[in-house]
């Protein structure tokens, strides 16, 4: 393997960019324990003499931890002061203790976190593992409920949905806006992106090799979530006199509970899910995509690197361009631009692993053992799912409802037919694109080399993937840097039909501009904050809304597996018209 180029120093934050990373810190560390309360957990505290401790006192409280026998280099650690430590000293703490004991391991701590308490008096150190998070276990159950429930409809449905993205049952008469293909392209250009060059990295520089294989199973029961939510999507969508099309969970948790005599029920899973998703248009589709890709961009073009704040607004007047358009101009671009930059990503992933051929059985060896046999036991093996789940979730977003909104708008006539391609997002997104970054992340060993700890410890999981590139085409980063800016443009036009499509259902379509202002403002602030509070903000907002959307098609699922089974009969018995 080539040698890696020295990579740049990143400057440090200017104050403006750092008060507003602190700010964003205190807001999202406050949601992220509330919502993501962690079950079975594992713990240990110690209580320290001091107020705001130092590095070295920090360095004491571990080792106490560590000789009543809990391990805390493989924790997530929560150190709490008192009101008395202001949030910008608080937030300078948490900087200078992350750099000192996360990148110093990357296989060790998975997060530390400093918290303010107006019950503290000295500081307390708690060390936490095995904690299995709510919103992990819910998307768990619900994704393998419907694989069972639709009698694993990701199989048996899997080359049907080839058939029908080849165009081979498009009625251009049917109902609808775009064509089956832009809707699954529109679709894949909101989930194949950076959740699969960061996200992967990102999960395999904390959780270990065994992440990509819970990232794989996630996927695959995915798929069953994916096709539930979008034929619900079709099924209850509403179309315009003007020929535009509403559609989502917003429409089916409503309308579809309320035949189930669960009106009240609906109308709040409703609301609730498009509040959800207006924040997850805000966190995952924007600051996220942003934020990683500037991360790579900057390592590339050193003037973004000393202004961030200019590619916030370069990208925000590039998005801008293109949402004003709606869901056609949209579709329009993700048609072009996901099949492109699909193809150049997974070219260079080809080219690495064919390289290294020889290194690919014991690289899958070594992710296989380190799913089932993390060096920290239980609380590893948990950490390792936890992580993967989590990434799989962000980048093919099954469970969540968000490609409902996009499905909704295809051509058909046929709910169930939609939800079919709907299927293959999982499948190409975390199955084939994730695993792919997953071996040459775990080839290249660029997830445990000490002069990637910088990009590790700030979650820049597209720079750390970039790095793993160079080792074998020097020239690499160039391209993929633009290949992710394309992933993050896309995506960030397809997330903001999404939020514009729930902002609207909250307040009417007369306030869309509103949205569209609000969404191209956190564009811009995706350059300024760091990439851990994002990455953080981006799960919180996207994966609960799985909570509203899963709990209400649940309910619905019996009639999905109705509608499924009479399709299939059709279908078997010859009475689609097939027009190529």
């Amino acid at each position: 393997m080539s040698a890696r180029p020295a990579q740049a120093a990143t400057p440090e934050p200017t104050g403006f960019e750092q008060a507003v990373d602190d700010v964003a810190g205190v807001v999202v560390n406050g949601l992220n324990t509330v919502l993501f309360y962690p079950l079975f957990v594992s713990a240990a505290e110690t209580q320290s003499s001091v107020a705001e401790p130092d590095v070295e006192e920090v360095a004491a409280m571990l080792e106490r931890i560590r000789a009543d026998g809990f391990e805390p280099g493989e924790a997530s650690l929560v150190l709490t002061v008192p009101r008395s430590v202001g949030p910008q000293a608080a937030a300078a703490l948490q900087r200078e203790l992350t750099q000192r004991f996360v990148p110093s391991d990357p296989k060790g701590t998975r997060r530390l976190t400093v918290t303010r308490s107006r019950r503290a008096t000295t500081a307390r150190l708690k060390a936490r593992t095995g904690g299995l998070p709510i919103i992990v276990l819910w998307l768990l159950f619900g994704a393998a409920f419907f694989t069972f429930r639709m009698g694993f409809v990701n199989i048996r449905a899997f080359r049907h949905a080839f058939d029908v993205v080849r165009g081979r049952f498009d009625n251009p008469d049917d109902p609808g806006e775009v064509s089956h293909f832009q809707a699954l392209a529109s679709a894949l250009s909101a989930t194949v992106g950076l959740g699969n060059i960061a996200g992967v990295a990102v999960a395999i520089a904390t959780g270990g090799p065994g992440a990509v294989v819970w990232i794989v199973v996630a996927g695959f029961f995915g798929m069953s979530s994916k096709f539930v939510e979008c034929t619900l999507g079709q099924k209850y969508r509403e179309i315009a006199p003007s020929g535009q099309v509403m559609g989502g969970p917003m429409f089916y948790l409503r309308k579809g509970l309320a035949e189930t005599g669960r009106p009240r029920l609906g109308k709040g899973l409703a609301v609730v899910f498009a509040i959800l998703c207006v924040g997850g248009s805000i966190g995952g589709g924007n600051t996220f995509q942003v934020n990683q890709s500037l991360g790579i961009i900057q390592e590339q073009v050193p003037l973004f690197a000393e202004y961030r704040w200019l590619y916030g607004l370069l990208m925000a007047i590039a998005v801008g361009v293109v949402i004003l358009g709606g869901i056609r101009r949209i579709a329009a671009t993700a048609e072009k631009v996901v099949p492109l930059m699909c193809g150049v990503y997974v070219l260079a992933c080809l080219y690495v692993l064919f390289a290294n051929a020889d290194a690919i059985p014991s690289a899958f060896a070594t992710i296989v053992r380190s799913a089932w046999t993390p060096e920290a036991g239980y609380g590893g093996f948990v950490g390792v799912l936890v992580t993967g789940i989590r990434r799989a979730v962000f980048s093919n977003e099954a469970g969540v409802g968000s490609a409902a909104i996009a499905h909704s708008a295809a051509r058909t006539d046929h709910p169930v037919r939609e939800g079919i391609v709907a299927l293959l997002e999982p499948f190409v997104d975390t199955i084939v694109v994730c695993t792919m970054t997953g071996l040459v992340i775990v080839i290249t060993g660029a997830y445990a080399a000490p002069e990637n700890f910088d990009v590790i410890a700030a979650a820049q999981g597209a720079a750390l993937t970039s790095r793993a590139m160079a080792t074998e085409i020097s020239w690499f980063p160039v391209v993929l840097a633009v290949a992710v800016l394309m992933f993050a443009y896309s995506t960030l036009i397809s997330w903001s039909y999404y939020g514009d499509r729930a902002w609207c259902f909250l307040f009417g379509p007369r306030s869309a501009i509103v949205y569209k202002l609000l969404f191209l403002s956190f564009v811009f602030l995706g350059s300024i904050v760091t990439g851990n509070n994002v990455l953080n903000f981006g799960d919180l907002m996207i994966l609960s809304m799985a909570f509203p959307n899963i709990l209400g098609i649940l309910f619905l699922s019996s009639g999905v597996r109705r509608d499924l089974d009479d399709y299939l009969r059709s279908l078997a018995a010859g009475k689609f018209k097939i027009y190529k």
